[in-house]
């Protein structure tokens, strides 16, 4: 007895869709793995007088075709000067270091190694 079966071809695109949608998932979580904990560390080493800076600070992931692309930033307007090392100022906070967003993630590289190996294996 011989039996036709149908509908391989649909079967097969729709596993690779959801294999494709699984791997975007946790490409997605390890990058925003990677920007908690390397945000964290910049906070550490942010500034903060009357603590604008440091609650302007903000976290953004975006998608364009196959790059996915995450980042971190300050949105308040002297958050550049506060950053750059050529511009000399005097800090109250005794953990506050210039280029401090350079150096969390600097200083975090390790952690975030592991929590994106750790992300795109489960």
């Amino acid at each position: 007895m011989v039996a036709k079966v149908t509908g391989i071809s649909k079967a097969k695109k729709n596993l690779d869709a959801l294999i494709g949608n699984i791997q975007g998932r946790k490409a997605v979580r390890a990058i925003q793995s990677a920007l908690i904990i390397g945000s964290t560390q910049a906070a550490i080493y942010t500034p903060i007088d009357t603590s604008t800076l440091i609650n302007s600070q903000f976290r953004d992931i975006s998608v364009r075709g196959d790059r996915l692309t995450g980042r971190v930033g300050y949105s308040a307007n002297y958050a550049i000067y506060v950053h750059d090392p050529n511009v000399p100022q005097t800090f109250r906070r005794a953990t506050a270091q210039k280029e401090f967003l350079t150096k969390g993630f600097e200083d975090s590289k390790e952690q975030i190694d592991r929590v994106v190996y750790k992300e795109m294996s489960l």
